[in-house]
């Protein structure tokens, strides 16, 4: 199949991802497509999950992976002393291609209290989690903690793990029974306005 089509066919099924924050039905793929039957629909389908442009989960529900809104990189920004800037787009990017590497093994959460607000991660903040990475000393996790979730930096000290706040009035925590890692926090989103 031409090339072109499958990039026009992810292009509409992107538009309808952005406006519905889900996937269309088959029913609703035939508007979509301009097809009459669903077997065209699912030919359609089979050749975006084969071009990884969808992927299709445990219960057979299409899940996104390469349905993006590009943002345009116009250059640089000096964060210490200004200097002159011109605005030249430089390149298009995703930002789901450029905080995720790993869209079936990432989830977001919201963050809720303060205990983190020293490492920048601040109440109503969004973190973008990657579960199956071995954290390493000082990485931010989620964890259960004798049955309770929590987002602390992950520390070891002499073969003990520790989880730290990074807020001085949260004491650390150290597991009494049991510890699991539900992921590495990978990114932290912050909106403005």
């Amino acid at each position: 199949m031409d090339k072109s089509i499958l990039k026009e066919s992810a292009q509409k099924l992107n538009e309808f991802y952005m406006f519905a924050r889900r996937m269309p039905s088959y029913s609703e793929m035939l508007g979509i497509f301009g097809f009459r039957s669903k077997n065209a629909v699912f030919k359609r389908i089979s050749l975006l999950v084969k071009e990884g442009v969808l992927a299709k989960d445990k219960t057979g529900r299409l899940v996104p992976l390469n349905l993006r809104h590009p943002v345009r990189i116009l250059g640089l920004v000096q964060a210490g002393f200004p200097s002159p800037a011109e605005e030249e787009t430089i390149d298009l990017i995703s930002i789901d291609e450029y905080l995720i590497s790993n869209p079936q093994a990432t989830f977001m959460l919201k963050v809720e209290g303060d205990s983190m607000i020293d490492a920048g991660i601040h109440q109503g903040d969004l973190v973008l989690i990657q579960k199956g990475l071995v954290p390493k000393h000082g990485d931010v996790v989620v964890a259960c903690v004798d049955n309770q979730w929590t987002l602390k930096y992950f520390e070891k000290q002499q073969g003990r793990i520790i989880l730290r706040a990074a807020n001085k009035k949260y004491p650390p925590i150290e597991p009494k029974q049991e510890l699991t890692i539900g992921g590495v926090v990978i990114a932290n989103v912050r909106k403005y306005r």
